[in-house]
Parts: C-alpha cells; structure tokens; sequence
C-alpha cells in the first residue's frame, strides 16, 4: 500500500467566512474572476470555476448582496422565496417578478425543478412541516434532511444529455438544532455566483428563519456547500463587484408555528394580486394600504409592492411605498435595482434616439 505524504493531499477546499452574505458572496466572486485564464465547458459555455466552495455566514438575516453590479431585484428573491415556502410550481407568477426567467427555466406552465414542490408535495408528504414537527420532539436528531434532487426525473440521460432544461441546483437541506440554534447547511451541485448565488442566500435563509421561528429557536449559522461555484465567460464583463457602505438589516420574519403560517398565506395572497396582469392603481395602494402582516413580513411585501408598480410605470407610487420599508439593508438593495433599471433604460432610449 502506498502511503499519501501531505504534499500529495489536495489544498485546502475554498472557503468564504463572514458575518453577512455580502461579504462572503464579494469574496468568492473575486475567487471565480481569479479562474478566468482556466474555463471549463459546459452546457451554458465556458465558464470560471471554483470546485468544492463552501460559504459560511454567520448572521442570517444578513442576506442581502449589494455587492453585485448591475444590482440584484431583491422583489424577485422575495416572491421566489414566498413562491418555494407555498409549495408552488406555477411559471407565471414567478414569471412576472423575473420575465427572463423562461430563457433558463423553460417556457411551460410549471417548472420541472421547483423547490417548493419538492419540499412541500413532491415526494407524498409535506416535508418542512415533518422537519418542524421532528425538531420540535427531538432537538437532538441528526436525521432531518429536506430532499430536492429526485434521481428518478433529474438524472442526466445515459448520453448524459440534461433530462430537462431545469434541474434543480440545489440537492437537499441538512437542519439540526444546536446550542438552541438552528444550523443549516444546503448543498448545491451548480451555482453561478453572479446569476444564482445572491439569490440562494434569499431562498433558504428566509425558508431557515421561518423554520427556526416555528419551532421556537433562534437562527444559528447558514452554511452552503457548492460543488460548481462558477460564472460563464459571457458574464464575466456584464457584472462587477462594487463594495458597498456597511449596513445591517433589522427585519426579523421568525413567529410560532400558528402566526407563521398564518403570515405565510397573507403574504401570498398579497404577492399574488402584486403580480396580476390586471391589477389596477387604486387595487394596488388597497393591497399597500390593508396589509396586516407583521413588520418584518410587511418589509418584504413593500419592497415586492414597489417593483410591482415600478413594471407597471407607476414610478411615484413605487418609490413613495419602498421608502414606507423600515429595514434599511433591503430598501437600499431595492433602490440600487430600481435606479440600475432607470439607467438602463435611460441608455437604451438614448441608443434608439
């Protein structure tokens, strides 16, 4: 038998370490950039690639990047994250908050890997709630895992040919209670750091605070394990890396299990006459106006109300309800995607002129 001198072991896994996303997500995009002289092929092109990369945030709530330019619409992380916790495959809606989203995604009625359909129906029982229910007897298990990956409608073709355009990035979720705290720890086989990666803190971060706040415990860390952390070469010009002003965000969404899901469905019924292709300006400020969510809750549907009139051209009623937002961080993530899409707007009617 040969013996493996410490020379011969690989280097240590890359690691981004910090309190908030922004700062662990600034760190590892630099980390791709760096691979720019060694791309990897791919389905999406050649692509920067940084194998094995674990993130590990200390503080959760502190999920939002304004790191990332051009900004990233914070209104699309929140329905999407809404979106997953309902249990919900439905194009449209997530459609309206994201109209690129079918040139990744697919053109259908339901998306093939949405998360909430997993995690809520997919597999014959409601996972997250068997997740509260088993944490809540047991604080101690080492056995709670949310399965997404479903080998038997996502594994490749045996020519190795994608058995859908969308394959769900995310494999599972591990949760276990430590300490009083919930630790979370979610595994990704792909994920790219300008399009995905800001985006996946939102989902599973808010999916862990309501978790922890249903069965009564306070948010530990959020660590994500990413087997393919990359940026596509196209890519690597469109976005940049801007370090902004530290700031902390002061929303807070965990409640008992009752007010949660509670909460739960207000928001999306909210969410869902925001994204109405019919939704007339008086509905609109009703829906403002008559929402009765707690604040934490109530943050996020302000900055989803805005963007919602923001698409529709109502850009008074958009800004005046984004500045209605108390939690500093996610109105400021809002006012750079909203003054990013002025911009380029601006330049386009300046090219056609």
């Amino acid at each position: 038998m040969t013996d493996i001198h410490q020379d011969q072991l690989d280097p240590a896994l890359p690691a981004f370490c910090a309190p908030t996303a922004d700062m662990a997500w600034r760190e590892a995009a630099r980390a791709v950039m760096a691979k720019r002289g060694h791309m990897q092929s791919g389905r999406g092109g050649d692509a920067a690639e940084v194998l094995h990369a674990t993130f590990r945030i200390s503080d959760p709530r502190q999920r939002w990047v304004l790191s990332r330019r051009p900004a990233i619409n914070p209104a699309f992380a929140i329905a999407e994250a809404f979106w997953i916790l309902g249990g919900r495959d439905d194009a449209q809606f997530v459609n309206f908050w994201n109209p690129a989203l079918p040139r990744y995604a697919g053109g259908g009625a339901t998306y093939h890997g949405a998360y909430g359909k997993r995690l809520r129906d997919a597999f014959g029982f409601d996972q997250i709630e068997r997740a509260i229910d088993a944490l809540s007897g047991t604080p101690s298990s080492r056995q709670v895992v949310l399965q997404i990956w479903d080998p038997r409608t996502d594994a490749p073709h045996t020519d190795g040919s994608p058995a859908s355009i969308d394959i769900p990035c995310n494999i599972c979720s591990i949760l276990k209670i430590r300490n009083g705290r919930l630790e979370w720890l979610q595994i990704m086989r792909s994920n790219d750091i300008f399009r995905g990666t800001p985006y996946n803190f939102v989902q599973f971060t808010i999916i862990q605070e309501y978790i922890a706040g249903c069965i009564g415990v306070e948010l530990g860390e959020f660590i994500l394990i990413s087997d393919s952390l990359h940026a596509y070469e196209a890519d690597l010009d469109k976005f940049s890396i801007e370090p902004s002003a530290p700031m902390r965000s002061n929303c807070t969404i965990a409640l008992d299990r009752d007010r949660a899901t509670e909460a739960l469905r207000e928001c999306g019924t909210a969410l869902d006459a925001l994204a109405a292709p019919d939704l007339s300006h008086p509905e609109f400020q009703e829906i403002v106006r008559a929402s009765q969510v707690p604040n934490g809750h109530a943050d996020l549907l302000r900055i989803a109300a805005a963007d919602s009139a923001r698409r529709r051209g109502w850009a008074s009623a958009a800004f005046e309800v984004a500045g209605t937002c108390t939690d500093p961080l996610l109105r400021e993530a809002w006012m750079r995607w909203a003054t990013d899409r002025e911009s380029a707007q601006a330049a386009r009617f300046a090219h056609l002129t």
